[in-house]
């Protein structure tokens, strides 16, 4: 008998719907999870959901290049990421409707929801230190430290909320400087904060949250609107970005599994939202949270995958649209907590 991928993804769909429903399923997983907040909001278009086809004032500077999964491509800024294709699952229809500031982002990817009654909520690192305590030193970690100001005076997601200050996250000292695998995770100060999150993984840590950058202001990152005069990244800076991530996301799988962390640790990588379609007048993209592409791996997390798509200016989700209260219910299933809805479908092996 012959098993199609279809027929695969359809088996997955029911067991990953069948999973949501079951009432003992929320405190029977054991699974940790490293959360890479790519700070600035990563354009669709120049990352993981290229346009070649759209008018050059849409698809940008850089060119497609194939990945591992037939008919998928990547731009050419993250060749490791495509040659590895096959071990994590692309989102390209994540979405929300909240207005598109950094600090609701934020908020949603990391909590689920907005604060209500000017009560933040929990973070996901504080629920999982919560349910499940510590299993050796700090159960939520933070690195390199907490997001500063990105323009509104509320807050990021990242804080225990209600749950109360003993499960908010910390921040450690952990010397990675003679660690034979430094390089190959890229040298940059965010490949060192992923070989750290791994290592405290490995020493009993629950839950570690990377900040790719702390602040949008005066600094690279992936906040391209390119603006005059100021240090604000263009796309331009774009390649040396890319390349950061590209080294650092495809050490640290590389590193979990062989270190057979990786079933048991749910890798999560998505900015606050995604960028305009269209390249303003300087060159650059300005906020938009009509659709961007995140990435899922571990934890159970099936690899190969691409789940949903946008519309062919990467404006909008076209299929398979993925709000922030459909992936809090992929994180919390993949975690073990209680979940209101169900996860993406066919996303669980």
């Amino acid at each position: 008998m012959t098993i199609t991928r279809r027929d695969f993804l359809l088996g997955s769909t029911a067991t990953a719907v069948g999973l949501a429903a079951s009432p003992v399923l929320a405190g029977t997983r054991d699974v940790n999870c490293i959360f890479l907040t790519l700070v600035g909001g990563p354009s669709q278009l120049d990352t993981w959901d290229p346009k070649p086809d759209a008018p050059s004032e849409i698809r940008g500077p850089f060119r497609p290049i194939q990945t591992r999964i037939p008919g998928v491509r990547f731009t050419e800024l993250f060749p490791k990421m495509a040659s590895q294709s096959d071990q994590f699952t692309v989102v390209r229809s994540m979405h929300h409707t909240a207005a598109p500031i950094h600090e609701t982002g934020l908020q949603l990817m990391q909590t689920g929801r907005l604060p209500e009654d000017g009560c933040e909520a929990p973070h996901f690192g504080a629920l999982l230190s919560a349910r499940k305590g510590s299993l050796d030193g700090p159960a939520n970690v933070l690195l390199p430290g907490p997001i500063g100001f990105t323009g509104v005076n509320v807050g990021h997601g990242q804080t225990a909320g209600s749950l109360g200050s003993a499960y908010e996250p910390v921040a450690v000292s952990l010397d990675v400087s003679q660690e034979p695998l430094r390089d190959s995770y890229g040298g940059t100060e965010f490949g060192d904060d992923c070989l750290r999150a791994v290592r405290l993984i490995e020493r009993g840590t629950r839950f570690v949250t990377v900040n790719m950058f702390q602040t949008v202001y005066d600094t690279i990152s992936w906040d391209c609107h390119a603006a005059g005069g100021s240090l604000r990244s263009e796309l331009s800076h774009y390649p040396a970005i890319a390349s950061s991530f590209d080294h650092a996301y495809t050490a640290l799988l590389a590193d979990l599994r062989q270190r057979g962390l990786l079933d048991s640790t749910l890798v999560v990588a998505t900015g606050e939202f995604g960028r305009t379609p269209y390249l303003n007048r300087d060159g650059g993209r300005d906020h938009w949270a009509g659709v961007w592409t995140m990435l899922l791996a571990g934890g159970g997390i099936l690899g190969g995958l691409v789940i949903g798509s946008s519309c062919p200016l990467g404006a909008e989700p076209q299929d398979s649209p993925v709000g922030p209260s459909q992936l809090s219910a992929t994180i919390r299933n993949a975690l073990g907590l209680p979940a209101c809805e169900s996860p993406v479908p066919g996303i669980f092996g």
